[in-house]
């Protein structure tokens, strides 16, 4: 008899998704949580049974222990996956569970609470003998001890949130003059972010690589590593590309590694997947930073070279049954790479982007998974993290993984809210990470002048497409009430279009050269033509050939608004022909607005003081991170909109500032 039948999943998105794949294709039936805000959501389609937890907010839905196991006992729910995220880690949750009768499918109570703990997940290491980085991990929290401590450590430092991680509560200070106001910033995100603001301090270790172990332990007291990831490539402490192996780790430093990694989860009695994350500095040495009690979202590439499904082990060993392989038995073949595609604009400083996900079609081919939550129709909404999805490549050699990688991140059409495509895929395609040298210092060496980070206008191929697209509406709209076709005589005047992209105009001129059902027009922008012939197109694709050039692009188009995608991800362009010139241009100003949905944590002005460019004026949370305003001129405020705990929406006004005279 098994232990269990029935899998309810705490958690929502790609990892719900996941789960509940492995789960039921080894049997089991699955329930899905949901809040009002995922009523739709992939998950919920997916699973055999659903419940609603909750409005929106995490901390009256997925973050509600007694919601949720309220649903596993309506359900008949015996056993509860949580993904990452959320409770995951939350040793009372498990605590739970286990009170309710129902099977946890993670590690212990005890091993949670522990680890959960970067403070007291350290001093066990350091008792264990497993290698740490030195720092201060004591229960004395005041500034003052703090900035004692930092003086004996040495700059450069991190501050750490001892809960949580996902780069939130993380500050690196270079120096003394900055520690209290980072500390303070620490503090305020990691209570925020995870209900504690304990914190760490450690020495910053300089340009290493970020090297993590997974390991997996069963009730039987068997512990294994099934080696590496490299995760080195980091944004504001947040991985943005994983892939296994690392590509400087020799088999001698897997195994002291892989050893090491044993040796702390056997100092808890680890049962389940977990994974110890190093740092791993340029002269190989390595240091403890953390483990994680769940399994992590980098989990596929370890699945893709080693062969072995990790949700149907964690399944297995919640059972009670042993890990199906001993350590000599677990082999290594291959290579892969993942990225994360989140929704957010790397060109505004990685803003987490809201909207409707108008168009979602992975690019699925040989070598390449794609674990993903979306469904078209989707509201992409301030409420949860903004990753979309995880795009996974597998090759027999890192290059091979690699190449696959960049012409997948590209080719995922994402259309109605920006995406980071085309910063993951030159990054990818970096000669630095082409040859295995990013260590967690690449980001801000190699793409502070990276076009990707910056707003590119269209190029006059897209215009030309763009403008073409519309004119093609309006001669089908014009048969479709019965008149003429809209075709002209190359003799006639040319179809004039004014394309807004951002806060730019573009005029684009189309002569029609020849009608038809494959018409052929000429383009003008300026002094550059563009012949165009419309091959073919539906209501999702078009097929043109621009210039000799056939190609085949994915569309989204409604009323004014046009979408296109192209290898630099999503386009969106508003036919501003017919509206008034002053509806079309729009002043700059000195007001604030919301760059998306979110909530306001702090407005630190007041109507009528005086501000500076570059002050901060109002904090923004959404998407789970902090995000600071400034004033963009010096001036006066002349009106705030918004108090704090203010929900409100993307360009909604914050505060209004009169520029200062002269």
């Amino acid at each position: 008899m098994p232990a269990f039948n029935k899998i309810l999943i705490a958690n929502r998105g790609e990892i719900a998704c996941r789960v509940m794949r492995t789960a039921q294709d080894l049997g089991y039936r699955t329930v899905a949580l949901y809040s009002e805000a995922d009523a739709d959501a992939r998950h919920v389609q997916q699973a055999d049974e659903a419940v609603c937890i909750g409005p929106a907010q995490v901390n009256q839905s997925y973050l509600v222990i007694d919601n949720i196991i309220a649903a596993a006992q309506k359900t008949g729910a015996d056993a509860i996956h949580p993904g990452y995220g959320f409770l995951s880690e939350n040793a009372d949750f498990a605590r739970a569970c286990e009170a309710a009768g129902i099977v946890f499918i993670g590690p212990t109570v005890e091993a949670i609470h522990l680890m959960g703990s970067k403070r007291l997940s350290k001093i066990a290491m350091l008792e264990a003998g497993v290698p740490c980085i030195p720092g201060y991990e004591g229960a004395a929290q005041d500034d003052d001890i703090l900035a004692r401590e930092a003086e004996r450590i040495g700059y450069p430092l991190m501050i750490k949130a001892s809960a949580g991680g996902g780069g939130r509560g993380m500050r690196l200070v270079h120096e003394s003059s900055e520690l209290l106001a980072q500390i303070r910033t620490a503090r305020s995100e990691a209570q925020n972010a995870f209900g504690s603001g304990e914190l760490i301090l450690e020495r910053a270790v300089i340009q290493p690589r970020h090297v993590e172990i997974q390991v997996f332990g069963d009730s039987q007291g068997n512990i294994v590593y099934l080696g590496e990831r490299d995760c080195s490539v980091q944004r504001r402490h947040q991985k943005v590309v994983e892939e296994a192996p690392c590509p400087v780790m020799t088999p001698e430093l897997r195994q002291a590694m892989g050893e090491a990694a044993v040796k702390a989860a056997a100092s808890v009695n680890y049962v389940g997947a977990g994974t110890v994350e190093f740092l791993l500095d340029q002269s190989g040495e390595f240091f403890f930073l953390e483990m994680n009690t769940r399994l992590q979202v980098e989990h596929p590439v370890t699945e893709l070279i080693t062969g072995q499904d990790l949700v149907a082990w964690q399944i297995r060993v919640a059972e009670g049954q042993p890990l199906p392989l001993k350590q000599d038995e677990i082999r290594l073949t291959g290579h892969a790479m993942e990225v994360r595609l989140y929704a957010e604009d790397a060109t505004q400083n990685f803003l987490p982007q809201t909207g409707t996900a108008l168009r979602w079609e992975p690019a699925l081919r040989d070598g390449i998974r794609i674990d993903h939550g979306l469904v078209e129709g989707q509201v992409i909404s301030p409420f949860y993290d903004p990753m979309l999805a995880k795009v996974i490549a597998y090759g027999a050699t890192r290059e091979e993984a690699r190449r696959k990688l960049v012409r997948a991140v590209e080719d995922c059409v994402l259309l109605g809210v920006n995406g980071n495509q085309r910063f993951l895929a030159n990054l990818l395609s970096h000669p630095e990470f082409a040859a295995g040298n990013a260590t967690t210092a690449f980001i801000a060496e190699h793409f502070a002048d990276d076009p990707s980070l910056s707003p590119q206008p269209p190029k006059a191929c897209e215009l030309a497409a763009a403008a073409a697209l519309l004119f093609q509406q309006s001669a089908n709209a014009r048969a479709h009430q019965g008149g003429l076709a809209g075709w002209r005589n190359a003799g006639s005047a040319p179809w004039r279009f004014v394309l807004k992209h951002g806060e730019q105009s573009f005029n684009v001129a189309l002569d029609v050269l020849s009608d038809g059902t494959q018409p052929k027009l000429l383009a003008t922008l300026g002094e550059q033509q563009i012949s165009l012939t419309l091959l073919a197109s539906d209501s999702r694709w078009v097929t043109l050939e621009a210039d000799g050039i056939r190609q085949r692009l994915a569309y989204h188009l409604e009323g004014d608004n046009l979408w296109l995608y192209g290898h630099n991800g999503n386009l969106q362009l508003i036919d501003i022909t017919h509206q008034p010139v002053s509806s079309a241009a729009g002043a700059g100003s000195g007001s604030v607005k919301a760059p998306m949905d979110g909530a306001i944590v702090e407005v630190l002005v007041e109507e009528g003081s005086s501000v500076s460019k570059g002050q901060l004026l109002v904090v923004l949370e959404a998407m789970k991170m902090e995000h600071p305003l400034k004033a963009s001129i010096d001036g006066v405020v002349r009106r705030i909109g918004v108090s704090r705990g203010d929900q409100v929406k993307n360009r909604q006004l914050l505060v209004e500032i009169e520029a200062s005279e002269g």
